[in-house]
């Protein structure tokens, strides 16, 4: 059988030349393809009969066998929707592209963001399909070059409002003459006069919604633009039949709608201009961000100091930051001492000392000493940069409440087009029978009260201020869905080193001698956990001097094991001792004292002898109990959760005003634990900091990580609570429940606005440039009410 396509797919997952065959034996044995996996490349080479699988088989048999198909994920800057039918028209039609595996559209923020499998589609296949659609699109740009944008069309859409607005005012008058029985010149009552003013307005400064409208029904949807066409037009062209009706009968007196038609595209023309504005404060977050960047750098190059432009900054340059400077990019003190404000990034006022060695973060600002600093992070690999592209990332993104609003307005527009004909129908031929001005009249009425735009915007503009406020106050969501989910949280589970506690204990309590202080102190240093920095900080305060390790391994939830100048070292828990043959019942008494002080005891074995003892406290952090009684308060059960022993966790606990433990967890039983909490029916959020935190963290409901933790940690995460501060975690619920409510009040208005505007507009109750002016300003409403969330105290 003749293949007639052929594609080429990442596979990921193979681990081996039986993985590579197990794929390609079961994608021969599907109707119609030939393919050939190379384990090497980790790719799928596919030739296949469309007629007979399709693409979407393919990858879902690949991904059956328990392999993945890769993924890549672009954005897209989408132009030209007017409303929510719009973005949920792109959104469809791109979810049923051949390898595309997701795609959402906001209305808000008019992006598209579409995961999809190269080799299959192209991200140049995406943009054409938008473009079929009649919208435009590209590539997402830089949020500056947006912001340029943005400014650009506000002043276009300014200057075709006041167009608009100067030759409406005339007709205006002919409406308040008509209503008031004011007395006006008798030229503004002139139907041909009304013509001229009424014609440019209509097809030149409306065209747009004639070519919106005309785009959507191509595509095969409706949209605000063709209520807008169809109501107008309709006003429009019932006058200029009248009109003409005057020519060679001087005496007829025509009923005119010209200024309905013309007020209704000023008023809608306002309403947007005013929506546009609203829109783009709530991305004054991300604009706060960016403007945090330094825009040059102190290059140092063969002893002479240049200046060249950020984007110029290469992993590994030599820069020279002066007092008062920003910090351009991340990187490492090399010479020189300061101090450093980095209140931007952990919301900390007090300035951080920096010596040699000492990470800086870029944008942060440098207060007292000049320094070299190495570069290490550059780019889009920056804290700043990773920071922006969370909060970019999670105001694309699109809230499960949402899904909603997108159902809804995808029937909405036809179903109206069809109640405005019933409306009509009605009028012409029970209410008024044979008098079309009355039925004409309502039909229109309905038509411009019923827009889509204010529920579209209810939720992603709520999303956009929730999470730009949260990345202000240090709370970064991944994306609008855990924003959502965040407040549905009623269990709290609290990791204790590095969270709870400073995560910088200090040796309080030591038994053996100095030659063994300095074996054990030795073996720590290969170590990265807080109590092994502990132990070397201790050794160095004694001025002992370290030696080589030979042979390094850490025994996670146990302690370590090394080999140091031809001694076995083995630091630890009872544990630990135990599995290696030491007995240290006798020593009970002296490890539960120690440990109901709230200090961790690690016991000493030196070539399978015990040697000693060395407990380690770690403090609480200032604000821990402030910030657990505020989750108490809010009905949040809070529990610690540590791989530490029971009487010294209990006794962190105490201090931080737990009252329930689960101590002595390995790190892979973290997760476990997650989850038999979350089989009782609670909605779990699990806070760390540490690698051996990321499964529980990915396992909860919502994984909160610490920011200055490890990358592991807040890669998993599904919020990063920056510079460790732990009130901000009730802040992060609270945020959440703020949004919430903002999103059903939106959502409430929206639909409630249409359920009773429709039935009065129906009934004749409702002038047509008065539904015009309602459906304006109901999108306003809607972003004037999200903007509010900029207001609200967390």
């Amino acid at each position: 059988m003749d293949k007639d396509k052929k594609l080429t797919v990442g596979v990921t997952g193979m681990t081996c030349a039986a993985c590579s065959s197990r794929i390609e034996k079961v994608l021969n044995k599907m109707t119609g393809v030939e393919a050939e996996v190379n384990l090497t490349t980790e790719k799928a080479s596919i030739h296949y009969d469309p007629d007979n699988v399709s693409v979407d088989e393919i990858t879902a048999k690949i991904e059956h066998l328990g392999y993945g198909v890769q993924v890549e994920k672009a954005e897209f800057d989408v132009y030209g929707m007017t409303c929510a039918a719009c973005s949920s028209r792109i959104e469809k039609v791109l979810n049923k592209q051949q390898g595309v595996q997701k795609a959402s559209v906001n209305l808000a923020n008019e992006t598209a963001v579409v995961e999809y499998y190269p080799g299959i589609i192209e991200r140049e296949s995406v943009i054409d399909t938008i473009h079929r659609l009649g919208y435009e699109a590209s590539e997402r740009k830089a949020e500056s070059d947006k912001k340029s944008h943005q400014e650009k069309e506000i002043t276009r859409m300014k200057i075709k409002l006041t167009a608009s607005a100067i030759l409406s005012l005339p007709l205006l008058l002919t409406m308040l003459d008509h209503l008031f029985g004011m007395t006006i010149p008798n030229l503004l009552l002139h139907p041909w006069f009304q013509f001229v003013l009424a014609t440019p307005i209509q097809f030149i400064i409306g065209f747009q919604f004639y070519q919106g409208a005309y785009r959507s029904l191509r595509s095969g949807s409706a949209n605000m633009d063709v209520l807008v066409a169809l109501g107008t037009s309709a006003a429009y062209f019932y006058s200029l039949y009248e009109a003409i009706k005057t020519i060679g009968n001087p005496t007829y007196t025509p009923h005119l709608y010209f200024e309905t038609s013309a007020i209704l595209i000023t008023l809608i023309l306002l309403g947007k201009y005013l929506e546009k504005n609203a829109k783009a404060k709530t991305t004054d977050a991300l604009s706060k961000l960016l403007h945090l960047q330094a825009k040059e750098a102190r290059v140092i190059k063969d002893g002479q100091e240049v200046m060249v432009h950020i984007d110029e900054v290469k992993e590994g340059d030599l820069l020279l930051v002066k007092p008062g400077e920003k910090i351009p990019v991340d990187g490492i003190v090399v010479k020189g001492r300061t101090s450093v404000d980095e209140s931007m990034l952990t919301g900390e006022s007090i300035p951080v000392e920096k010596d040699i060695e000492s990470t800086v973060i870029g944008a942060t600002l440098n207060k007292s000493g000049a320094i070299e600093m190495k570069a290490t992070k550059v780019g889009k690999d920056t804290a700043l940069a990773s920071i922006i592209r969370a909060v970019e990332d999670a105001q694309g993104s699109k809230a499960p409440i949402q899904r909603m609003a997108d159902v809804i307005s995808s029937y909405f527009v036809p179903i109206v087009v069809v109640i405005a004909i019933i409306t009509f129908t009605v009028w012409i031929t029970l209410v008024t029978p044979g008098d079309v001005e009355p039925a004409l009249v309502s039909a229109i009425a309905v038509l411009v009260i019923a827009c889509p735009c204010a529920l579209g915007l209810a939720t992603p503009t709520s999303i956009m201020v929730g999470t730009g406020k949260g990345a202000e106050n240090g709370i970064l969501f991944k994306g609008g869905e855990h924003l959502e989910r965040t407040h549905k949280i009623n269990t709290m589970i609290l990791d204790k080193t590095g969270t709870i506690t400073k995560g910088k204990p200090e040796v309080t309590d030591y038994t053996g001698d100095k030659d063994i202080l300095q074996l054990v102190a030795s073996a720590e240093r290969s170590s990265e956990h807080p109590l092994a920095e502990a132990i070397v900080a201790y050794a160095t305060e004694q001025s002992i001097d370290l030696l080589e390790v030979d042979d390094f391994s850490a025994i996670p939830g146990h302690g370590i094991e090394a080999k140091v100048s031809n001694h076995h070292v083995h630091v630890g828990t009872r544990r630990l001792m135990t599995k290696i043959g030491i007995d240290v019942s006798h020593l009970e008494a002296d490890i539960q004292a120690f440990e109901s002080e709230g200090k961790t005891t690690m016991l000493i074995a030196i070539n399978r002898e015990y040697q000693g003892m060395i407990a380690v406290a770690d403090t609480l952090k200032e604000t821990a109990r402030e910030a657990i009684e505020q989750l108490k308060s809010d009905g949040i059960d809070v529990l610690m959760l540590t791989g530490d022993n029971k009487r010294t966790a209990e006794a962190i606990a105490k201090q931080a005003g737990i009252d329930r433990v689960i101590a002595e967890v390995l790190p892979e039983e973290k997760a476990e634990k997650v989850k038999e909490i979350q089989q009782q029916g609670k909605v779990v959020a699990m806070v760390g900091d540490g690698i051996n935190d990321a499964p529980a963290l990915a396992t909860a409901d919502i994984g909160i990580a610490i920011g200055t933790g490890t990358e592991v940690a807040i890669e998993a995460a599904d919020i990063t609570i920056l510079g460790g501060e732990l009130l901000l975690i009730p802040k992060a619920i609270r945020l959440s429940h703020a949004t919430i409510r903002n999103i059903k009040q939106n959502l409430f208005w929206a639909l409630a606005y249409n359920s009773a505007g429709i039935p009065v507009a129906a009934f004749g109750l409702l002038a047509p440039w008065i539904a015009g002016a309602a459906m304006a300003f109901s999108s306003v409403s809607v972003v004037t009410n999200s903007l509010r969330l900029k207001r609200v105290k967390i």
